[in-house]
């Protein structure tokens, strides 16, 4: 029972880490993009960063538990199926939160300063904003991975994620769900695990937050 406890969290973690780095990289380079085209494309720029917003918002009025369920019926069970669903989930956190941080630092003095010794659009978004951005990031992944592991957790409990045998946080408690009167702790332990990593990962990006946004700070 132990080791797959243990077992089933290094799982959970891992799917939840390849998920949550795909997401990441695809969120933030659409943040980035949309929050700079204007100046990387004077002409249209501007259309690319509503083409990207409509797509972000189309995806937060998605159901995603709905969704990933017909994709699952489609596709078939596979890994790789709950990493693109998972990814697919885990990007559009950041390209909304991103790129109003871009649309912060492009007015701020360092960046004129860049523009005028002639440095390419390019490299002022990757080596003078980019890193202004890297907090904001941070925060948002660290809360971006209790969610992840939640809706993997229900995936799995549904019989759509993790696939047997390996053991899932989520399919161990639906297992144990027909032994609650003999052996609760079999359903008992994997639900407080998925509970106590969801709740202190929130906790964690809450502080994080409160760290690392000067706003908050000054309200202290």
């Amino acid at each position: 029972m132990l080791s797959r406890w243990i077992f089933g969290a290094r799982v959970s973690l891992q799917v939840t880490a390849v998920s949550l780095t795909s997401g990441l990289v695809i969120g933030v380079a659409m943040g980035l993009i949309a929050g700079y085209a204007d100046q990387i494309f004077p002409r249209w720029g501007r259309h690319l960063d509503e083409a990207i917003m409509r797509i972000v918002e189309i995806t937060f009025a998605v159901p995603t538990i709905l969704v990933a369920l017909v994709i699952v019926i489609v596709f078939g069970k596979s890994f790789i199926v709950l990493l693109g669903l998972l990814a697919f989930v885990a990007w559009n956190a950041f390209p909304r939160n991103v790129r109003a941080e871009v649309l912060s630092l492009k007015t701020s003095d360092y960046v004129a300063l860049a523009k005028i010794s002639g440095a390419s659009s390019f490299r002022i978004l990757f080596v003078h904003i980019f890193p202004g951005v890297i907090n904001t990031v941070l925060v948002i992944a660290t809360l971006r991975v209790g969610q992840l592991i939640l809706i993997e957790a229900i995936l799995s409990f549904l019989g759509a994620g993790v696939q047997p045998p390996k053991p899932a946080w989520g399919a161990m408690v639906a297992d144990g769900r027909e032994y609650l009167g003999d052996a609760w702790w079999i359903a008992f332990f994997p639900g407080m695990g998925i509970f106590l990593v969801v709740v202190s990962l929130n906790f964690l990006g809450d502080w994080m937050r409160d760290r690392f946004d000067p706003r908050l700070r000054q309200l202290d």
